[in-house]
């Protein structure tokens, strides 16, 4: 068994109805999450909408989720960005607070300026060197190419990369010939995209997963069943949850998890900041069609 392992979900951010942080919900937040068995949280993630927030935004939210979890599961702090004196920086700053794992992708701005591998490897040791673990998330986002020669070399050369989530599609191929080429430098094969592919990717050998918050209870069995070995038994909770995790991702995308936790009284509203627009009345009513069944904690756990 791998040390990093289970399911790692991302929390999502609640804002006031007036688009202020709602620090009371994010606790809300951090309590429910657990409540769902989750094995570790990701705080500031793209599910988190980090790329909304301000710095002042982001350090008030990392020092409040890891007051609030105080050690109960371990927490990983997102502190991507292009520049790696600032991501450096951001990596003291979490340890600092307590965070256990960092996570960061690839450097890139928008859709044209994008690390090179040199580059990306070096933003990677410099990070390294603060000393906490980092797990690379390896995302079509950044619309950066890291491919397995490439990943291998930072896994066996760089001591405090020990997790990969990988999400760029091809995710069980990719992380079938990772964990061949460097398994043994890798402490935490992911993957990650709400878990949509999660069969094949634990196939492949990942020992953990980081989905949405929307339903962490209904999906860890697929992990927890596979990893003991009953692949059977980890095929029909996989099967159950599918058609919700798809219209999640296809669909909803972070605002999934918002919504849910507002229909089970988690957190006042699911408001989102401007340029993201509110959930579709259809796409929000499918969603709950689909979860209901389900009876995930979220759904219920405010009530």
């Amino acid at each position: 068994m791998k040390p990093y392992n289970g399911i790692w979900p991302v929390a999502p951010t609640a804002f006031n109805p007036d688009g202020t942080l709602d620090d009371d919900g994010n606790r809300r937040i951090m309590e429910c999450m657990i409540d769902q068995g989750s094995d570790g949280i990701c705080v500031l993630a793209n599910y988190s909408e980090q790329f909304l927030l301000s710095d002042a935004e982001r350090e008030a939210l990392t020092q409040l989720s890891l007051e609030h979890v105080a050690g109960r599961v371990p927490v990983i702090v997102t502190i991507s960005h292009f520049a790696t004196d600032i991501a450096v920086a951001r990596a003291h700053q979490a340890k600092e607070m307590g965070a256990d794992v960092v996570m960061m992708m690839a450097p890139y701005h928008g859709a044209l300026m994008k690390g090179t591998p040199a580059q990306t490897f070096e933003q990677f040791q410099r990070v390294g060197e603060v000393g906490i673990p980092i797990m690379l998330q390896d995302a079509p986002l950044s619309g950066v190419e890291l491919d397995v020669p490439l990943l291998a070399k930072m896994a066996r050369e760089i001591e405090m990369l020990k997790l990969l989530k990988i999400e760029s599609v091809g995710t069980a191929e990719k992380l079938r010939a990772l964990l061949a080429e460097a398994g043994d430098y890798i402490d935490g094969p992911f993957d990650g995209e709400e878990g949509i592919t999660l069969m094949a990717d634990m196939d492949a050998g990942a020992t953990g997963t980081m989905t949405s918050a929307t339903m962490t209870d209904q999906i860890k069995p697929v992990v927890t069943h596979h990893l003991s070995g009953d692949r059977d038994a980890a095929m029909a909770a996989y099967a159950r949850v599918l058609p919700a995790i798809n219209h999640e991702n296809r669909q909803c995308g972070f605002r999934a998890a918002k919504e849910t936790m507002k229909e089970g009284g988690v957190i006042k509203s699911a408001f989102c900041r401007h340029p993201i627009p509110p959930l579709g009345f259809e796409a929000r009513a499918a969603l709950m069609e689909l979860l209901r069944p389900l009876d995930p904690v979220a759904l219920r756990w405010g009530k």
